[in-house]
């Protein structure tokens, strides 16, 4: 009597069918990791802007300049208002001096739809910061 020796055909077929719907199950998790990337650039960007804001409010204080007049970071003129940079290019969009972000309509990003807005400051307060909604453009 011969002993067997391997695997039948069956079972490594049935193997072969068990890791395809292990890898079936895992690859949505994996396949989302452009998303979880925007997302985390969106808000390395809110945390560039907060520092860039709190750093032409300190140099403007430190100037002992009116709450109005501009500050010069880096080379660049960075527009004030209430203490706090523009909500401009000129203003956090040249506070933050990036070539990887620029200016959009309401905030800074690579595009219209991948962006970070911001609002300047009107009564002297912290400007708020805040993620859009669409991260698919980014």
């Amino acid at each position: 009597m011969k002993q067997q020796q391997g695997f039948t055909l069956i079972e490594l077929i049935v193997v072969i069918v068990i890791l395809g719907i292990l890898a079936a199950t895992a690859l949505p998790k994996f396949a989302d990791l452009k998303g979880d990337a925007n997302r985390a650039a969106l808000n390395g960007l809110k945390g560039s802007m907060a520092s860039a804001a709190s750093i032409a409010h300190a140099a403007q204080l430190a100037a002992g300049a009116a709450s109005g007049t501009s500050v010069t970071m880096e080379g660049d003129i960075v527009l004030m208002s209430n203490g706090y940079p523009t909500a401009a290019a000129g203003g956090i969009g040249a506070a933050i001096h990036s070539p990887d972000y620029t200016w959009q309509t309401t905030g800074m990003g690579k595009n219209a739809n991948c962006f970070m807005g911001y609002s300047a400051s009107t009564t002297g307060a912290f400007p708020s910061i805040g993620a859009t909604s669409a991260v698919s453009g980014c």
